[in-house]
């Protein structure tokens, strides 16, 4: 799943840990969301969207065919 946190965490100047921080995870869950690598838990994706006050659809990318669904 592929997502805007890298684009918007950037627009808005503000670091890696210093994002990690405000939603409560690890500075290396924000590199590995960022990277793709890893996929937020809903409660996750809902405070990413509360943080950058998006939806979580404008931040997280669905792709039903890369989920196979």
């Amino acid at each position: 799943m592929q997502n805007n946190i890298q684009k918007l965490r950037k627009e808005r100047k503000v670091t890696q840990n210093e994002l990690a921080e405000a939603v409560d995870v690890t500075r290396q869950t924000i590199i590995s969301l960022e990277n793709g690598r890893y996929k937020a838990s809903l409660v996750l994706a809902h405070k990413l969207a509360q943080y950058f006050g998006q939806t979580i659809e404008d931040i997280f990318i669905f792709d039903l065919e890369e989920e196979n669904i």
